[in-house]
């Protein structure tokens, strides 16, 4: 079986990281996973204003005042990493194979570069589902799904911390390349789940059917069964009204087979599911 051994997680202070760690921590007591929550500060030079000549002195005292705002964030939010480690009984330790702990790192940069330093070595990255309301993670989102290269899992917001995740996974099916990479990223949690079920919509794709992806999965031992359902108004909707109908808690599918600029814009399917989704959802592009 593949193994889900490195969970990245990036975090700042907008009150979204104890949620994402919380469904991080989750997955990693199920798979003795490391989940290592990345802390990024901008840098002095990120801070000072584009195309604007700045005196040395004004220069000096902006970068001594990020610097310190920036040491008080991270003292602050370790303090808040530590408390919330030790109520998610996950250590804080080094990596180790098979054994799920966590650890804190400071990245000074931009968060997508962050995301590419870490990120791309990892089997998951996690990050919080974006408040379109207060403009806070579309970009993180993006950057995750489309210069990683790897599995994202866009985490909602929710009440209590889960105890599992992954108990039934769904996947959307459509035969598309990115619904192939997304299966084949997300395979440590394909073969991890009790129940799985590959959805998809109306006749036959022009790739691989669901039948097909099915026969695959089968030939890894991994046993799935095809919920081929009917398309109404928009696909992506559809689909996440038959993943809580099915009580599957997790769903795998490839993202923004259109562009992302258009489906931000015009709407399309993946962007109905970022918007819309009340499960941990599995993104691949």
């Amino acid at each position: 079986m593949a193994g889900l051994h490195t969970i990245t997680l990036p975090v700042r202070g907008d009150g979204k990281g104890d949620n994402v760690f919380a469904h991080a921590a989750a997955l990693a007591r199920q798979h003795g996973a490391h989940v290592r929550v990345l802390h990024c500060r901008l840098s002095a030079e990120d801070l000072m204003p584009f195309g604007v000549a700045v005196p040395g002195f004004l220069r000096k005292q902006i970068e001594e005042a990020a610097a310190a705002n920036a040491a008080s964030e991270e003292d602050s939010l370790h303090e808040e990493f530590r408390a919330q480690a030790a109520k998610l009984s996950l250590p804080e330790a080094a990596a180790a194979p098979g054994r799920a702990s966590a650890s804190f790192v400071e990245f000074t940069g931009k968060q997508v570069d962050a995301v590419k330093h870490y990120g791309r070595l990892a089997d998951l990255i996690c990050v919080p589902q974006p408040d379109r309301a207060r403009d806070l993670g579309a970009n993180t989102l993006k950057s995750a799904i489309f210069s990683s290269g790897r599995p994202v899992m866009m985490c909602p917001e929710r009440d209590a911390a889960p105890d599992a995740i992954g108990t039934h996974v769904a996947i959307g099916w459509n035969g598309s390349l990115e619904a192939s990479r997304a299966l084949a990223l997300a395979m440590p949690l394909v073969e991890a789940a009790r129940t799985l079920t590959i959805l998809t919509a109306g006749t036959a794709p022009p790739g691989a059917a669901a039948e097909d992806c099915a026969a695959a999965l089968a030939l890894r031992g991994v046993a799935a069964t095809v919920d081929r359902f009917e398309a109404k108004g928009t696909v992506g909707r559809t689909l996440l009204k038959h993943c809580n109908d099915l009580g599957a808690d997790l769903l795998v599918m490839g993202a923004y087979h259109d562009s992302y600029e258009r489906e931000t814009i015009f709407g399309g399917n993946s962007q109905a599911v970022v918007d819309d989704a009340t499960i941990p959802v599995v993104l691949a592009h």
